[in-house]
């Protein structure tokens, strides 16, 4: 984890989003206390629980793009799921342990990566070795090849020399390299994958775990392969990958990946409203109340059975969110209530804030169109007053219709650059400026009118 200040974590978060300082800095304090557990005596460290959190406020506002952000800039394992997936134990649906074992396989995954990255150079000598005993078979000789791509006939001669094997396969060596012996094909073994990947569904909480019958079987089954011509620049790619899957030693990946999870974990729950009131009593309400109960012991800490081993969860932070629009926090059960502590109501966009989303975000909106026109060779330039008025009418048409936050950006610059999109790539002009009076010609009609307004904007 990088060890951040609150304010820095902040001033990162402010590159990218605009406004919600409230909950900037409530995810600062959540994410520099993990930190500062991890300071304070053993003795201590595992008595201090995570101050799990509530993000209250309307769609498209930031509260998933706070997380994410979090997440990423602090290398934190990261995962978001919707609460309304679940249902309860014993029901058809997700079993809300699959959060946790979501969360792991992302971690194992980045971590593999990772790993693969690391000892790529070795990979690619090894693969290289490989491909020059495929391409200089036994006696020293390349590989005949009739009807591909190969060396000159000098060059042939000067390799056939059977009793200069060794500078044979540099000359080889070297041509591999410089990327002569690439149109030729050659012929290798590659691990056969046929053997199906089988799903458990059960109503224990294993639903989810993938089990290879080879992988569980260990060595009463061979492993198989299965032999396929290829060309010389595609075998390599295929040879390096195999090599670095042999060097990546997968149970440290798997332990740094569980231990990663569990010290710094972030699961984002959104739509946390959709499980929250009370049963109705005319039966079991498997996918509210139910879920919540569910819920409730892996908040507070547990230990989650997946494919990599157990997983303890009393230190992963949870971020919970909802519009909470037809309910409240208080709708929950009052157990799930007291392990989210912190609550944090995000404001609604108004003009301004689109104003400044626009703008001045490293990964402004306009600015992303900015640069695919200019992949076109289409500069498009977009005047202050047009910025501003695309502004209001994104607040016009949220106060109007339903308001989807920064989200009714896209859908209006969509909209608006519909026509310089499409045409693009034949356009003559290599100029063109976005005017207030063209913002009001494309959009002013289909504004004004709010039932064409609800479908198109």
């Amino acid at each position: 984890m990088i060890h951040l200040k609150p304010s820095e974590i902040v001033a990162e978060l402010d590159k990218y989003i605009i406004g919600q300082d409230k909950a900037k800095r409530s995810m600062a304090i959540a994410l520099r206390n993990r930190w500062r557990r991890q300071q304070v005596p053993d003795d201590l460290r595992d008595e201090i629980a995570p101050k799990n959190i509530i993000l209250i406020g309307p769609t498209g506002v930031g509260k998933t793009e706070i997380s994410r952000r979090l997440s990423r800039f602090t290398d934190s394992p990261f995962t978001k799921v919707e609460a309304s997936k679940f249902t309860e134990v014993g029901y058809v649906g997700r079993d809300v342990e699959s959060m946790v074992r979501d969360l792991v396989e992302v971690t194992v995954t980045k971590g593999k990566s990772e790993e693969s990255e690391r000892v790529q150079e070795k990979a690619r000598q090894n693969a290289e070795e490989r491909m020059l005993d495929l391409l200089l078979p036994r006696g020293g000789q390349p590989e005949a090849n009739p009807g591909t791509a190969a060396p000159g006939p000098q060059e042939i001669t000067a390799l056939t020399v059977a009793d200069k094997v060794s500078p044979t396969r540099e000359k080889l060596r070297r041509m591999l390299r410089d990327g002569r012996l690439n149109d030729r094909y050659v012929d290798l073994d590659v691990a056969d994958r046929s053997m199906p990947m089988v799903e458990i569904f059960s109503n224990i909480g294993m639903e989810e775990m993938g089990i290879n019958f080879r992988d569980m079987l260990g060595g009463l089954l061979p492993k198989g392969t299965k032999r396929r011509k290829a060309k010389v620049a595609e075998a390599m790619k295929i040879l390096t990958q195999e090599e670095a899957q042999s060097l990546i030693d997968m149970e440290k990946v798997v332990r740094l990946a569980i231990e990663k999870v569990e010290q710094s974990g972030i699961i984002f729950l959104d739509e946390i409203d959709k499980i929250a009131g009370r049963s109705s009593g005319q039966g079991p309400d498997v996918s509210r109340e139910g879920v919540q109960r569910d819920l409730l012991p892996i908040v507070e800490g547990s230990t989650v059975t997946t494919k990599y081993g157990p997983v303890k969860t009393d230190h992963i932070l949870f971020i919970a969110s909802g519009a909470f629009h037809a309910t409240k926090p208080s709708d929950l059960i009052p157990e799930l209530q007291g392990r989210f502590p912190i609550r944090v109501e995000l404001d609604s966009l108004g003009h301004e804030e689109f104003y400044r989303i626009l703008t001045e975000p490293k990964n402004a909106l306009l600015l992303q169109y900015l640069e695919l026109l200019r992949t076109e060779g289409v500069e498009i330039v977009f005047d202050d007053d047009a910025v501003r008025e695309i502004a209001k009418i994104a607040e016009e048409v949220n106060n109007n219709t339903e308001n989807i936050g920064a989200r009714r950006l896209h859908t209006i610059l969509e909209y608006l650059l519909e026509d310089i999109l499409f045409d693009a790539p034949d356009q003559a002009e290599k100029r063109i400026v976005i005017t207030h009076e063209y913002v009001i010609k494309r959009l002013k009609g289909v504004k004004d009118d709010e039932d064409l307004s609800r479908y198109i904007l």
